[in-house]
């Protein structure tokens, strides 16, 4: 046996040095000399990724939600269209026709909240129509991921856009769109639809780091020592993967000093989002707060978000959109063209923050866009039946190629007829247990009893 079989290097291992008096470490990629007969490693040292959920209360209109065709190159819908005019719709994946196999006692508009889940509600005795969620939702599973693998200062941030729910739909997850901890343990984690707030919160007493490009474009140099003494124990593939390796870093620094520093700090946006029902400016409260989220991503305060950009059947009025005269919750059994046209302004409000991810770059130069998965959905299909089968289902960006881009339509059943929004296959939770294999490829399962998935939906990754 050659002598280099012999030895061995941890998972761990580090190439140190020394610079300016202060200790550097360069991680490894996985090299042979790691892995035990089974030849394979899990990897390390990746860029990092980053999850939003965005919520809509009371559905679509799926006659003018689903597009026509499955697939690549698909057609926007009426609906859906708002992606296409921002320039973003090559960054949008919909799933459409899928079944929502939750078991909850159905109270109209709570049953379908569990596709931020997977998990059955709990009934709550909160008053009036309540439930409580009944495990924790993806973001804050996908937060716990980000936390053990490289913690930031704050966990997750969670924001709202209106401030007017409904005033008889009560319970955690009426009222939050984000849950942690484990089943029969859950803490709801409310929004904050301040902007100011929101603002002050993240970045009122937080220091930027300094702009030490200078210090982080040396560590090359600093542990020059430490790689020499390294490559003379490797075996060959070992040191062309160490090459590689290092090379990669040598460009990512080049680009680095290309850059201002990476995180600049926004100023106070001076702006509360305290106007009453019908008044609120929905469309500049939703840039405000996707400008924070993006500004926080850049920063690395935090890698999660979410947006409860109007909550389980919503009593907000959209003043921003000019047919609309009623509630949303109103306009949704109506079932006329200002349901219509509210849906098209949700759209327009989610497409504004893909292209605020999209125009903002992070501290290795790429898009916001590129790094990160933005889930939305919203707890009914059709607002007017009450239906949780055929659910609104969009994903936005690609979690550095995870999903396939340009964006596909997957669609589990047919388009729908008018009168028929009941069926539906496969499992909503597909779905999350896909975006959350972005950031933990080992993750088993998401959800519980029937609503469970150990089964990615395979037809929308790379």
């Amino acid at each position: 046996m050659h002598v280099l079989d012999k030895f061995k290097l941890s998972r761990r291992h580090m190439l140190r040095g020394l610079l300016g008096g202060s200790a550097v470490a360069i991680g490894l990629p996985p090299l042979e000399a790691m892995m035990g007969r089974s030849r394979s490693a899990s990897a390390g040292g990746e860029l990092p990724k980053r999850f939003i959920s965005f919520f809509f209360g009371n559905g679509v209109q799926l006659r003018n939600f689903e597009p026509d065709s499955p697939g690549a190159g698909w057609t926007p819908s009426v609906q859906l269209q708002p992606f296409a005019d921002a320039g973003v719709k090559d960054f949008v994946t919909i799933c459409s026709g899928m079944r929502n196999r939750t078991e909850s006692q159905p109270i109209t508009h709570h049953e379908g909240i569990t596709i931020m889940s997977g998990h059955d509600y709990i009934p709550s005795n909160a008053g009036g129509f309540a439930s409580d969620w009944g495990g924790p939702t993806i973001d804050q599973v996908i937060a716990d991921i980000i936390a053990e693998q490289s913690p930031t200062p704050v966990r997750s941030m969670q924001v709202g856009v209106t401030k007017f729910d409904s005033p008889v739909d009560n319970g955690t997850a009426a009222k939050s769109l984000s849950a942690r901890g484990t089943k029969g343990a859950v803490t709801a984690l409310f929004p904050q639809q301040n902007p100011r707030t929101v603002w002050s919160s993240l970045f009122g007493e937080f220091e930027a780091p300094k702009d030490d490009r200078d210090l982080r474009l040396s560590v090359l140099d600093a542990a020059k020592e430490d790689i020499s003494s390294l490559n003379m124990r490797l075996g060959n593939q070992d040191r062309q993967r160490l090459e590689a390796h290092l090379d990669s870093i040598n460009e990512l620094e080049n680009k680095i000093s290309a850059l201002p520093p990476s995180c600049v700090l926004p100023g106070d946006p001076l702006f509360d989002n305290a106007e009453d029902n019908g008044l609120e400016q929905l469309f500049e409260t939703n840039r405000i707060m996707s400008e924070l989220m993006a500004y926080a991503f850049v920063c690395d305060i935090t890698r999660v978000a979410s947006n409860l950009f109007c909550s389980v059947a919503s009593e907000a009025v959209f003043g921003d959109v000019d047919i609309s005269s009623s509630t949303h919750h109103g306009h949704s059994h109506a079932n006329d063209e200002g349901y219509n046209q509210n849906i098209q302004f949700v759209m327009s409000c989610f497409a504004q923050l893909l292209v605020t991810l999209r125009d903002t770059e992070d501290a290795a130069g790429e898009s916001l866009l590129e790094s990160t998965l933005v889930f939305g959905s919203s707890e009914l299909s059709q607002g007017y039946s009450h239906s949780w089968q055929r659910q609104p289902m969009i994903i936005g960006g690609h979690g550095r190629n995870h999903i396939r881009y340009p964006g596909v339509h997957y669609q589990a059943t047919p388009q729908m007829n008018e009168n028929d929004d009941q069926s539906a296959a496969g499992n909503t939770t597909d779905v999350l247990l896909t975006l959350a294999r972005a950031f933990d490829p080992a993750i088993p399962s998401i959800g519980s009893g029937a609503m469970m998935s150990n089964s990615v939906l395979s037809d929308i990754m790379v």
